[in-house]
């Protein structure tokens, strides 16, 4: 893999490239990916999520201009498209666009003052793998058009910034734990994320010398299963709505406990009933993996991301048959001490803790057992912490 220095020469080569020097100085921006711990659809019912960001990321040159032109060039897909600022349309010929004519035109919105520029730039975070390379985007052009244009940005506005920007502009009904991830990540930590008060925590990752985080990409692509995502989030809203007439004080799932859960379950339908359940003991399941982690208790945690599967496969019902067996192949493995699915699921990825000496023979054995009963070349990555988006100094 190259380095971060050869990349950032690489994309600044690339813009040199594709429009003429103009004696400008050029910014180099960096934005990660995440891969979620634990706290799965949660993050839209107000709850607590727990991810980190990895160092799979969006690196992007820029430089301003003054004619309030925006000229982008995507290196991986090799395209470019432009718009002027005075005039932010949606552009479906180019869909991956619209991340940076969303954060443009509500920066400017929202009285920043943007000016134009031309960027270029690439990524290693896998499309499509519910890794957040369309939040690594966001965050990345937020930062670059705060540099070029000369304001500071509050890392949690940004982070809301691009969240309305996915809601309104590109038209996904996400909740905030992507970008928030990607704009304040920390390097050797997890974020402890209150989706309803934005309040976080940094949670150190005690076992992180002993054990890696490891990615596998079952190479099934989301393409988000846009209905089925809406359809559970209308079943949440159902829960709500329903349980707020024995809980009046209520304004989402994760103001009911456990214990009002088993109370009033019987007054939902049944698949309502196994929606609900799952995201308030996920919930739980989070608040309970962050008092793991403070107290070193690291196979209390991994088993607390196998419960998580389990529920989002049972309850949810989010999981596949590909996601299922990568699974079931890591928590095969003596050295694996927790894994579970990752993102909105219906493909994607898992996530693992592995001891770290294992790493090389966990991948090789599940690599095996997976294609073997998939036919799929799955894809895995060892990764680490690592800090938020930040302007590179190379």
């Amino acid at each position: 893999m190259a380095s971060l220095r050869e990349r950032a020469a690489r994309v600044q080569e690339l813009l040199l490239s594709e429009w003429q020097d103009t004696g400008e100085s050029i910014s180099i921006i960096k934005a990660p990916g995440r891969v979620n711990l634990i706290g799965e659809h949660t993050d839209y019912n107000d709850g607590f999520v727990l991810p980190v960001a990895i160092d799979r990321d969006i690196i992007m040159a820029a430089r301003p201009r003054d004619d309030g032109q925006v000229n982008a060039y995507a290196a991986d897909l090799d395209a470019k498209s432009s718009f002027h600022l005075d005039d932010i349309q949606h552009d479906s010929d180019a869909p991956w666009s619209n991340y940076i004519r969303g954060m443009f035109l509500l920066l400017k919105q929202r009285g920043f003052a943007v000016k134009g520029m031309d960027a270029a730039f690439s990524g290693n975070v896998p499309l499509a793998a519910g890794l957040s390379s369309s939040a690594a985007l966001e965050m990345s052009t937020g930062l670059a058009a705060s540099v070029i244009g000369g304001f500071h940005i509050d890392k949690v506005e940004l982070a809301e910034i691009g969240q309305a920007t996915e809601n309104d502009f590109v038209g996904v009904n996400c909740g905030i734990m992507d970008q928030f991830i990607s704009a304040l990540g920390e390097k050797g930590r997890a974020l402890f994320l209150d989706c309803r008060s934005l309040e976080y925590e940094l949670i150190s990752l005690p076992f992180m010398e002993e054990y890696k985080i490891v990615i596998g990409n079952t190479m099934v692509q989301r393409g988000l299963v846009d209905s089925a995502y809406n359809e559970r989030r209308s079943q949440c809203e159902e829960g709500v709505r329903i349980l707020k007439q024995h809980l009046p004080r209520i304004t989402a799932l994760r103001d009911v406990s456990t214990a009002e859960f088993q109370k009033y379950r019987s007054h939902l339908p049944s698949i309502v009933a196994k929606r609900c359940e799952h995201v308030i003991r996920e919930n739980q399941r989070v608040l309970d993996s962050v008092e793991a982690l403070k107290s070193g208790n690291h196979l209390v945690f991994g088993e607390l991301m196998q419960a998580s599967h389990e529920s989002l496969k049972d309850l949810y019902e989010v999981s596949c048959r590909e996601l299922d067996i990568m699974v079931e192949a890591a928590l095969g493995l003596s050295e694996t001490i927790g894994s579970r699915m990752t993102g909105a699921g219906f493909g994607g990825c898992t996530v693992s803790l592995v001891q770290a000496a294992q790493v090389d023979n966990f991948i090789d054995t599940v690599h095996a057992t997976y294609q073997s009963k998939t036919g799929l070349e799955p894809e895995f990555y060892v990764c680490s912490a690592e800090d938020g988006a930040v302007q590179l100094e190379l």
